[in-house]
């Protein structure tokens, strides 16, 4: 007789048992469910001799469980589990938080060992870990801290920030060795830096191992990408690193050439998504073991880990691809901000235009200015013209072909010279139409969403795709439409027939061009999509600049400012005849910083009054979004700071069907409400505390329908 735990594989086959039952014997055994072996634990495992404690960091970005969990270190396990080393662990069971608290689960999940200890702060058993996933540490300790000050900036959790910091491992990657470091370089010649007042000290400093902070405008012309180069060189020849961050891969291959050929070959890593996950991964270990010390990339490049950092650059700071989509939603100027202050490292924000942001740092002296004088910017500006709406309406070549004469005209005169650069706020056909006698939009009588043209006779609504045949104004009566924005490929096409002899191009988000010869041509592009011209283009316009500035946000003008400085930046100086006219009423704010090439007055004056309202980033401010139920509750049980003032909540507008949703949009067919938070200076940490917690408490009774985002981009 066999025993009642006898193995059903290893017994013997009894006399009188056919093959077929044999068979289906082995068939059910196979089948069956094998008990998971329960986890060692701190009692019954053999474990390191020294420090059996590993502290680990979770992939499991919950606000109710962002702190560390304790595990015990098998003995097999002891020489590989490092600080920094990416690991596994079975979460729940038998693993148990540093202060206690309720088990989640038992699934093995990834984390990040941060320490190694010899005691627990936990009495009871811990769960062994499970495995070590590679020996490669990934995570060092200045990393930790960095996103440790980004979590509580942004009131999100320590996992959610490693997400974003540590790229996704790659084997292949890691077993191939790093090359050895190369020697620091000498000081490189400030060259373009000298046109700048404070320019040439500025690297000096760098390169004798100082700590300068400085916001830079740039001069517009091809120089940004060299100068920005010459910094890093400077810093790398103090025996530092140097770290710059771009909008996109287009500026981050700018200004990979220009250290190229400044430095020459080994001496930096680019980082950005078009080099693939492998290729990123083996130059973001090189940065890692310190095979090289300086970095540009986008906005990942943010949390580089470049070893004796003495410079942190951002080119640009107000695009907004410098804002990350992904929880906790950081900036990249804002932790670049906060690895200057940890680190202690020189500081360089440059631009051709000027945030409010950088506005503020010289305002209250935390960054010394980098101008140039007068003299230098009206060299390299080109000639700036306007075009008003009074001068629009009494246009007759504006109003049969959208272009007013003075365009017509800096686009002929141009193409005798190179290129001519048309920017349009929209990219292809007709976006949007409007009654030609009053210029009332036109709206479906369904939705009320816009009617586009679906093609050159029909008519139809953006929104929820109904024909609209016969459309009359509603407010006039007028049956003729003419497009209030019209897009790329339309203005690509009327240009192509009012100059056939000229070849046009198009450049936008399905197509982006980098660069276009030198020759004669049109390039139509939306704007951030310009190509770089050889030589410059000869001339630029900047059509429906209304568009842009009548957008319902706090931004809107600087924005606009930005954009147009950007587009003119690439028209040869106002010595070599270069013009750019813009299509918008002279009389407003950012037209006349245009004008004047002055965005740092432009900057200055709006910060003012940002002071005088209130409004970032004098202060600081949060939104709190979600069913108008969840926010009532949420505002209602979160402990804010006593000098926190509430804006709101109302109704948030929902994204038109179809559109690209943003984060912190409503859920298709939800209506949510939004609140504004805002505390004065100083408080900006106790507000973020205070939501984070509330939002933990919520988590961890299973409800996570409210969202928060401190620094919302759009308050308007």
């Amino acid at each position: 007789m066999s025993s009642e735990n006898e193995n059903p594989e290893h017994r013997e086959v009894r006399a009188g048992e056919a093959p077929e039952q044999l068979a289906l014997i082995r068939e059910t055994v196979r089948r069956a469910k094998v008990p998971r072996a329960k986890p060692r634990t701190w009692r019954g495992a053999a474990l390191a001799k020294e420090l059996p404690v590993a502290r680990v960091v979770v992939n499991k970005g919950v606000l109710h469980l962002d702190q560390f969990f304790d595990y015990a270190v098998p003995e097999e396990l002891d020489a590989e589990a490092r600080p920094g080393v990416r690991v596994r662990v079975r979460f729940g069971a038998g693993a148990h938080q540093v202060q206690g608290g309720r088990r989640e689960g038992g699934r093995l999940i990834d984390g990040f060992l941060v320490e190694r200890r010899a005691t627990s702060d936990y009495s009871g058993p811990l769960a062994a870990l499970a495995g070590v996933v590679s020996p490669e540490p990934v995570l060092g300790p200045e990393l930790l801290r960095l996103a440790r000050a980004v979590a509580d900036r942004y009131a999100g959790s320590l996992a959610d920030v490693l997400q974003l910091a540590v790229p996704p491992r790659s084997a292949r990657a890691e077993s191939r060795p790093s090359p050895e470091p190369l020697p620091p370089p000498p000081p490189p010649d400030p060259r373009t830096w000298r046109r700048y007042e404070q320019g040439e000290a500025f690297l000096t400093a760098l390169a004798g191992g100082g700590a300068p902070r400085a916001v830079w405008n740039a001069l517009p012309g091809p120089h940004w990408a060299d100068e920005l180069a010459r910094a890093v060189g400077a810093a790398l020849a103090s025996g530092r690193g140097a770290l710059v961050v771009v909008p996109d891969g287009r500026a981050a291959a700018r200004v990979d050439a220009a250290l190229t050929a400044l430095l020459g070959e080994g001496r930096h890593a680019l980082l950005t998504a078009e080099a693939g996950p492998e290729k990123r991964y083996r130059q973001w270990l090189a940065v890692r073991r310190g095979s090289v010390r300086a970095v540009v990339g986008t906005r990942a490049a943010m949390f580089a880990p470049v070893r004796d950092l003495g410079l942190v650059a951002i080119w640009d700071d107000g695009d907004a691809s410098h804002s990350e989509p992904h929880a906790p939603l950081p900036h990249a100027r804002e932790v670049l901000l906060l690895r200057a202050a940890h680190d202690h490292c020189a500081f360089l924000l440059g631009a051709t235009g000027c945030t409010v942001e950088a506005a503020q740092l010289v305002e209250t002296g935390w960054a010394r200015p980098l101008l140039a004088p007068r003299d230098q910017v009206r060299a390299a500006a080109p000639l700036v013209r306007t075009v008003g709406d009074t001068e629009l309406a009494r246009d007759e070549a504006a109003r049969a072909a959208r272009l007013p004469t003075l365009a017509w005209q800096a686009v002929r005169d141009g193409l005798r010279a190179g290129p001519v650069l048309v920017q349009v706020p929209r990219r292809g056909y007709v976006p949007r139409l409007a009654c030609e006698r009053c210029r009332t939009p036109a709206r479906c009588g369904h939705c009320s969403g816009p009617l586009e043209a679906a093609d050159q006779h029909a008519l139809r609504c953006g929104w929820c795709g109904r024909d609209a045949p016969g459309w009359h104004c509603p407010a006039c009566g007028g049956a003729r439409l003419r497009a209030s924005v019209v897009g790329a490929r339309r203005t690509a096409e009327e240009l192509g027939r009012a100059f056939p002899a000229v070849p046009v191009r198009t450049s936008g988000r399905d197509h982006v061009l980098d660069t276009v010869p030198g020759r004669p041509a049109l390039v139509v592009s939306t704007p951030g999509a310009e190509p770089v011209a050889e030589g410059g283009y000869a001339a630029a316009l900047l059509l429906d600049g209304w568009a842009m500035l009548g957008r319902p946000d706090l931004r809107a003008g600087e924005e606009a400012l930005r954009r147009w400085l950007d587009a003119a930046s690439l028209v040869r100086g106002q010595d070599e005849g270069g013009t750019v006219v813009v299509v918008a009423e002279p009389t407003l704010r950012p037209v006349q910083a245009l004008v004047r090439w002055d965005p740092v007055g432009h900057a200055q004056r709006e910060l003012a009054e940002r002071a005088e309202l209130g409004f970032p980033p004098v202060s600081r401010m949060a939104a709190v979004t979600g069913r108008p139920e969840a926010v009532a509750a949420f505002l209602a049980g979160a402990e804010l700071p006593p000098e926190t003032e509430t804006l709101g909540p109302v109704p948030l507008p929902a994204p038109p069907p179809g559109g690209a949703r943003r984060p912190g949009d409503p859920p298709p067919g939800e209506s949510w409400d939004r609140a504004l938070l805002r505390v004065p200076p100083g408080s900006g940490s106790a507000l973020a505390a205070a939501l984070k917690a509330a939002r933990a408490g919520r988590t961890a009774r299973g409800d996570d329908s409210v969202r928060v985002r401190i620094d919302p981009p759009d308050i308007g």
